[in-house]
Formats: C-alpha cells, sequence, structure tokens
C-alpha cells in the first residue's frame, strides 16, 4: 500500500487513533492485532510480525503442534504486509478506529506464507492467468439471525422483531414483511458496508425463520470477491450484536431448518470483454460443459475445503436446497453446479457447495481452480439433470468429515493449484477437530443410553 493512501487516509480521519490490522484463519476466523496511529505508516511500509501458528489453528483456537508451526519451530514470526484499497473506518467503534485487511509472507518480507489462505487464493489465481481469461466473481452469503437469550430448552431461536413485536417462526422466504421487520438491520448492514467501500447491493429473506441472504455484485478480481465476503460477514455479525442480537454463519445451526451457504458465481471474459459462457444454449456450450466438467470432477477432492467443521456436513441432507450430489443444470437449485436463467450475456456458474461456513478464500480458490481445470483439460461433465435431483440415482458427495479428507489426500491434482504445504497442513488442523468431536459424550447419548445400558 502506498504512503499516499495512508495519508490521505489519515488526513480523510483525523480522529482515527487504533487500527485493526485484520488477517484470516484457515477457519475464516479473524485474526490480527490493533497499532496506534502514529505506526500506521511504518507498518505499511516494512509490515508487522505475527506468528506463523495463526495458519495452524483449529475450532477451539489451540495451535495444532503437528503441523510443525508452533513450539517445535520455535513459534516462528512471519511478516504481514496491508493490502491495498482495504483501509476504511469501523463505524460501530465510533470515529477513533479503522481496519486493514493484511497478507502473511515469509520472515523475509519477500515469499507469500502459502497457510495463508488469501496467499492461496492468489497461487490459483496466478495459475488460472494462464488461460488468458479474466475471472468475472461474486459472493453471496447466507446467515441466520437469533436471539442472544436461547429457548427454554437451551436451543437457538430467532429474534423478537422491535418493529412488528413478533418472533418469526415460519418459512416466509422472500417475504417483504420480513423485511421491513428487519429495515433497520438491513439498512444499517448496507451503509456499515459502503463505508468500508464493501459493495454490498441486495438482501433477502431466507427459506427459514431469521434467515437471511446478502449479495456481493461481481467484480473481476477474484481476491477483491473474497476480500469483500470476508469483511461483509464480520458486518453483519458487528451490526447484529448492536441490536442486541447474534448473526451465525454456521452452516447448520437449527438441525430442523435450511442450512446456510456461500454461492459463488463466476463468470469468464476474453480479451474484448465478452463473456466466454453466454451462448444461445449453454448446456451444449463447450467452454461452459468443460469449467463444469472439471468443478464436478474435482468435487469430491475439494469437499473438505468447502465444509471445513463438523457442522458443515449436516447441511448436506436431501431437500434442504444444499447439493449431496454430483450434479449440474440449468435453474436447478437441487443440482451442485446450478446454470442461472437471465440474458445471454449474464450466462455464469453458480458453485452451491460451500457452507456459510467456509473460508471465503479457498472457496473461491476452489471453483476457480475447477473452472481452469475444467478448461485446460477439456473435462465433459455428465449430462445435465432436470427435476430434482434429490429423487435420482447420482454419484454423491461426501457427507461426513473423514471422506472428504481422505479425498483430498488421495487427490495429487489439487496440490498443484493449493500446494503441498498448506494441503498438509489443512489436513492436520482438520483430522485434530474430527479427533475432538468425536471424543465428546453428548446429550443424546445420554437420554438414548444412560437409562437403558
Amino acid at each position: 500500500m502506498s504512503n499516499d493512501e495512508v495519508s490521505a487516509f489519515l488526513t480523510e480521519y483525523p480522529d482515527v487513533q487504533t487500527i485493526e490490522l485484520l488477517i484470516t484463519d484457515l477457519n475464516g476466523v479473524v485474526r490480527g492485532k490493533r497499532i496506534e496511529r502514529e505506526l500506521l505508516e511504518k507498518v505499511f511500509a516494512q509490515g508487522f510480525y505475527l506468528p506463523g501458528s495463526v495458519m495452524a489453528l483449529d475450532a477451539t483456537g489451540t495451535t495444532v503442534e503437528e503441523t510443525g508451526l508452533g513450539v517445535e519451530a520455535g513459534d516462528q514470526d512471519r511478516v504481514c504486509f496491508p493490502i491495498p484499497g482495504t483501509l476504511a473506518i469501523v463505524p460501530w467503534q465510533g470515529n477513533d478506529r479503522a481496519q486493514a485487511l493484511v497478507s502473511m509472507f515469509d520472515a523475509d518480507g519477500e515469499v507469500p506464507f502459502l497457510a495463508d489462505p488469501r496467499q492461496v487464493l492468489a497461487r490459483v489465481v496466478e495459475k488460472f492467468s494462464t488461460l488468458d481469461y479474466t475471472p468475472c466473481v461474486a459472493v453471496e452469503l447466507e446467515f441466520y439471525l437469533v436471539d442472544r437469550e436461547r429457548d427454554a430448552n437451551g436451543q437457538l431461536q430467532p429474534p423478537i422483531s422491535p418493529v412488528s413485536g413478533r418472533r418469526m417462526n415460519s418459512k416466509q422466504v422472500y417475504s417483504m414483511d420480513d423485511l421491513d421487520d428487519y429495515d433497520f438491520f438491513i439498512r444499517e448492514v448496507l451503509d456499515t458496508a459502503h463505508a468500508q467501500n464493501i459493495p454490498a447491493d441486495a438482501v433477502v429473506a431466507e427459506y427459514a425463520p431469521g434467515q437471511f441472504e446478502v449479495n456481493l455484485p461481481h467484480v473481476t478480481d477474484p481476491l477483491e470477491a473474497a476480500d469483500h465476503a470476508v469483511l461483509l460477514r464480520r458486518v453483519i455479525r458487528q451490526v447484529a450484536r448492536r441490536h442486541d442480537m447474534e448473526a451465525t454463519f454456521m452452516a447448520k445451526p437449527y438441525i430442523d431448518e435450511s442450512g446456510s451457504g456461500t454461492h459463488v458465481h463466476v463468470s469468464l471474459l476474453n480479451d474484448a470483454g465478452d463473456n466466454i459462457f453466454a451462448a444461445e444454449d449453454p448446456l451444449q456450450h463447450p467452454p461452459l460443459r468443460y469449467a463444469v466438467g472439471g468443478l464436478l470432477q474435482m468435487a469430491d477432492s475439494v469437499q473438505a475445503l468447502l465444509c471445513p467443521n463438523i457442522n458443515s456436513y449436516r447441511r448436506l441432507a436431501p431437500g434442504g436446497y444444499a447439493p449431496t450430489s454430483h450434479t449440474w443444470g440449468y435453474d436447478n437449485r437441487t443440482a451442485a453446479i446450478r446454470i442461472p436463467s437471465g440474458e445471454i450475456e449474464a450466462t455464469r456458474i453458480e458453485h452451491r457447495m460451500s457452507g456459510a461456513d467456509t473460508n471465503p478464500y479457498l472457496a473461491v480458490a476452489v471453483v476457480l481452480a475447477g473452472i481452469g481445470e475444467g478448461l485446460m483439460k477439456q473435462v465433459e461433465p455428465p449430462e445435465p439433470v432436470t427435476n430434482n435431483a434429490y429423487d435420482q440415482d447420482h454419484p454423491q458427495l461426501a457427507d461426513n468429515p473423514r471422506d472428504a479428507l481422505r479425498a483430498m489426500e488421495a487427490n495429487e491434482q489439487i496440490s498443484e493449484w493449493f500446494g503441498e504445504e498448506f494441503l498438509r497442513i489443512y489436513s492436520i488442523c482438520k483430522w485434530s477437530e474430527v479427533s475432538l468431536f468425536e471424543r465428546q459424550v453428548t446429550e443424546l447419548e445420554y437420554s438414548l443410553l444412560l437409562p437403558y445400558l
């Protein structure tokens, strides 16, 4: 980031005293440190240090020592540099706080630290660039608003709208009344996002009480698209907190309601600015077919990246608008890969496999890698599905982390895109989480077994 950008920001916001420097770990959790105003120009010019073990944390925030990034290596520091264009005020903290995203490099500051998910995406973008196409990427985020108070059984429940005084309790998909009830929240999310240069542009009520979706527009820089998604998730959570609610990006917060996903939309532009997916019959158009073929061919090996938590797999149930099979189709939300309807010029791929809990950098990286693989090797997809894919016989996606991790480890193809070292660290961290969860005794086990065994 240039000194001019920093100087202009400090001049425009003279009250800013503290700057939060933010980075996402493997799980998409935002971490970092705070600095004072007088250090900002130095940090932007020379970087600052965080331990590389930040990229070796499990779901509890504990370093997974088996990765080799913890005490075995002396818990060494890496250099982090702020990302141009991400320095912005933090409206929910008043006038004296700002923030910037950062990315991590090796200790010398020259080589990208490839355990950093943003650097993984940068690697994929660089490899994809050999195709001479410009990806046009947009991300949709689904989430739930929940009451900070639990119900009588200690379970999550939708919040009570301060406008209507009622608690949402039915599936009013695309309900304008629900949007009106939470207009105060939606407006503040959009206003706060715009204050941080995040171009969020639409919100809809989704298919469950308290569930919403917010859309980001297409941009021609995949890294910027993922940056927007990371920052928008933070905005949503913070605005919800200001209104005494919680926003959750868990993939399946309610077992009896729809899960939440992260949908990645991609089209490709040639040198003339034309969309190479555009065709009268996109299902028979070779570039689009190859792109889909690559995505489906890699689907098993990347499932663990798109579904990073135990809860992620609870979303993958038939009938819940989450994909469970290697399928694609035109305007079909039961398929893993959807080709949305609309104007020919806007023909694109909607990738629906990621849970809302995915790391946006990894989700975008997975989609670009699959499309790139398909185009480079001209991979033909299976026939597109029509009607309800859940009722049909198709190869199934992994519905548990063990199968997903084994598929990732068995496929040497994906290391060319994501890097062996990153995949090694990711795999170790995720196996550690599998072990953590499998060592728990649940309340259901007590209720079913304790009275009888």
